[in-house]
């Protein structure tokens, strides 16, 4: 297994799709002229005549991957998650209404493509996808997440979104041993008086501000929530009673997106305080995305800032 073997997420979702090629020959692969950039590149060096290129053309890409699930074909969408977001229309009436099989792996997300600006930064995708119905939506916290999960999203039958950025790729679940399952939530600390929970990369800095709340002799909880639909319901409500307040932490708006779904279970299982970190406006460019993380508050500095506010 490639577990932990790739600090970059989309050079591990690259050769662990070229790997599972080699396993199931009904996988294809479609992209919108970024085949380089997402690293489905390694897919077509295995397996040219599987891989399509479409162009810039996102629309036609999308009802391209749904024809051939239509006709029991595995096709995997790679494109920057902004770009997927051209084609939502699409996506919602030729895949999720006919809840065909296909899986739009996005890179790219949140501000992983900090260069370019907020042209390219999608903050809001999530919240645009997990209002489809039939569709599931993911969230890898890191490289080894993408290596434990991908396998197991390419088998799931059905529409699913797969989100992933770029390069940053904080090691948060290199060496855990667990089997991936869609619709779970994984503890990466535990704790009795205060939850933090969230998705993606942001979860390094949750489990660096669990360990300075844990100096302040505050007993902190990390949940990593990579299924955002269908979302972990029973785990949720477990740590919202045993530690009766929650922090959301996410790469992507505060407006329907990780904090808003956890949110979701919160007041109709077991109401608490709640604080939400995410972004509430549009990026911008920068030269890393690690700076515009810090830029915008979404930190472990934040992280501990809300989490004393409903200590108090």
């Amino acid at each position: 297994m490639l577990q932990g073997s790739f600090y970059s997420i989309r050079e591990a979702f690259g050769r662990t799709l070229a790997k599972l090629g080699e396993e199931d020959k009904d996988i294809v692969v479609i992209t919108a002229d970024v085949g380089d950039s997402t690293r489905a590149s390694y897919f077509r060096e295995k397996f040219p005549d599987r891989y399509f290129n479409v162009g810039i053309s996102e629309q036609d890409m999308v009802n391209f991957a749904a024809g051939l699930a239509a006709v029991g074909k595995k096709p995997v969408v790679a494109d920057f998650a902004m770009f997927t977001m051209r084609a939502w229309e699409q996506i919602r009436n030729t895949t999720g209404r006919m809840n065909l099989n296909v899986k739009f792996t996005v890179t790219h997300s949140g501000y992983s493509d900090s260069g370019d600006g907020s042209s390219h930064q999608a903050l809001e995708d999530i919240a645009l996808m997990r209002t489809i119905p039939n569709f599931k939506v993911v969230v890898p916290a890191d490289a080894a997440e993408v290596e434990r999960s991908l396998p197991v999203i390419i088998k799931e039958q059905g529409p699913i979104y797969y989100r992933m950025g770029r390069e940053y790729s904080p090691s948060i679940t290199t060496g855990m041993d667990y089997k991936f399952e869609i619709g779970k939530a994984y503890v990466l600390k535990d704790g009795d008086d205060l939850a933090i929970m969230g998705a993606g990369v942001v979860l390094w800095d949750a489990l660096k501000a669990a360990e300075e709340l844990e100096k302040m002799g505050i007993s902190t909880a990390v949940i990593n929530v990579p299924t955002i639909k269908p979302i972990d319901e029973n785990t949720i409500e477990y740590y919202a009673r045993k530690t009766g307040r929650i922090v959301t932490v996410e790469e992507h708006t505060i407006y329907g997106g990780v904090g808003s779904a956890i949110a979701e279970v919160v007041v109709q299982k077991y109401p608490v305080p709640m604080r939400f970190i995410g972004s509430t406006t549009f990026g911008r460019s920068a030269r890393s995305q690690r700076e515009l993380l810090d830029y915008y508050g979404i930190n472990a500095e934040n992280i501990i800032k809300k989490a004393l506010e409903l200590m108090k």
